[in-house]
């Protein structure tokens, strides 16, 4: 633009300077318009020195320079400065989502729709994805691609977070030529015998379950999916519990319940002094710093070392809250399903079988017509306890139950 005005084609009006730029301009006021503009050059680089030197002691100090993501909230302090605190409704979803999708029973599209269904927000699997693999939430932000550690409350362990990220490259994302067809336990079954996927096909009407044998003819049998399904429902019958043995392990649950919140408390407030100290510690090495009382090689290491403390003692915290949090509910939900596994199998959709098989069941595989398993904890002890004449080999508190099950 000042090439063009020299050559008349346009003309710079500077107003507040009362500047006017066309080919008439002296050698003075061209100089005079060179140092205007370094100035204003200057006073531009300034800013933008005093901006990325905010960010950087932001980043330094574990905070982030920007919009807080989902499950935490943007608040002001005061005029002129900001903070960022969990937000408590959206922090529980956040958590959900990872808890779910670690089960194994969601993919994003389906968990999308759970989502939406039971806490009305609207996700695509695309901004799914993207929280799911936002390490944020369990401590560490990512600026302009770098990695920092934040002081911000994690909304869930790094434990569960590595657990959804193996999760997420477990899936075979190849597309698959059945991929669109509700068949119940598609990629869920292998062969025993050779390892590969067994294929489900469509013929006269009966969906039957069979392995490629793509390595090598081996014999392989094709079993009908109503087989299969007969075979789960006695699986999920041999998870049910008698009444009285219920009660009595919630019992002695909610009993060891009310000793471990005391020891939470205790334990918990410990640990969060240590948090707080380990952040006043932070913060004080960072005022040391700017004042010229250590170097910079100082406070790195120092800070280094404090940060790890610090990661330290929030992993315990998560651990602790993820320990504590619903224990005695949990147990009893843990029965309950087990209790109605069955039932809610035999009325379940297509989708509602396939995510229970998953929370109970894993590496399931044909050997001949017959469906081989493995049990996911705690539903392997139930499972486990099934094959004893006994479930309560000591003690005669309940000897005619013993008898019927001795008997039957």
């Amino acid at each position: 633009m000042y090439e063009k005005s020299l050559k008349d084609e346009i003309e710079l009006h500077f107003v507040s300077d009362g500047q006017v730029l066309t080919s008439r301009l002296s050698a003075a006021e061209k100089f005079q318009f060179s140092i205007t503009l370094g100035l204003a050059k200057y006073y531009s680089d300034a800013v933008s020195d005093n901006v990325k030197r905010s960010i950087e002691q932001k980043l330094r100090k574990g905070e982030l320079p920007g919009k807080a993501p989902f499950g935490y909230k943007n608040i002001d302090l005061t005029a002129d400065k900001t903070d960022i605190v969990l937000d408590e409704e959206k922090a529980y979803i956040v958590r959900k989502a990872f808890e779910l999708y670690s089960t194994k029973a969601y993919s994003l599209s389906t968990l999308c729709t759970k989502i939406k269904a039971e806490y009305h927000i609207s996700w695509i699997p695309g901004v799914l994805d993207k929280m799911l693999n936002n390490p944020f939430y369990h401590g560490v932000m990512i600026v302009k691609g770098n990695r920092y550690p934040h002081r911000y409350t994690p909304i869930i362990s790094k434990e569960l977070f590595e657990k959804v990220q193996q999760v997420k490259e477990g899936f075979n994302k190849k597309p698959s030529k059945y991929g669109g067809r509700p068949y119940c336990y598609r990629g869920l079954i292998t062969c025993n015998e050779c390892g590969l996927r067994v294929t489900p096909e469509n013929h006269k009407g009966y969906v039957y379950y069979h392995c490629t044998q793509f390595r090598g003819k081996h014999g392989g049998a094709w079993v009908r999916e109503e087989y299969i399904t007969e075979q789960l429902e006695n699986v999920f019958k041999k998870l049910q519990c008698p009444p009285e043995v219920i009660e009595q392990v919630l019992t002695t649950l909610e009993t060891v319940h009310k000793d471990k919140v005391q020891f939470h408390q205790q334990h918990f407030t410990t640990l969060t002094k240590q948090q707080t100290d380990l952040n006043n510690m932070i913060q004080s090495l960072y005022f040391d710093k700017l004042k010229g009382r250590i170097t910079e090689e100082q406070y790195d290491s120092y800070y280094g070392n404090l940060r790890s403390e610090l990661d330290d003692v929030i992993g315990k915290l998560n651990r602790l809250q993820g320990a504590e949090d619903n224990y005695y509910l949990t147990a009893k939900y843990i029965l309950d399903l087990a209790n109605r596994a069955h039932s809610l199998f035999v009325s379940s959709e297509v989708d509602e079988k396939r995510q229970l098989v998953k929370l109970v069941l894993s590496n399931l595989r044909l050997d001949g017509k017959n469906l081989l398993y493995d049990a996911q904890k705690p539903f392997d002890m139930l499972l486990k306890n099934d094959d004893h004449l006994l479930w309560r080999p000591q003690g005669d508190s309940n000897s005619c139950f013993r008898r019927e099950r001795a008997t039957s």
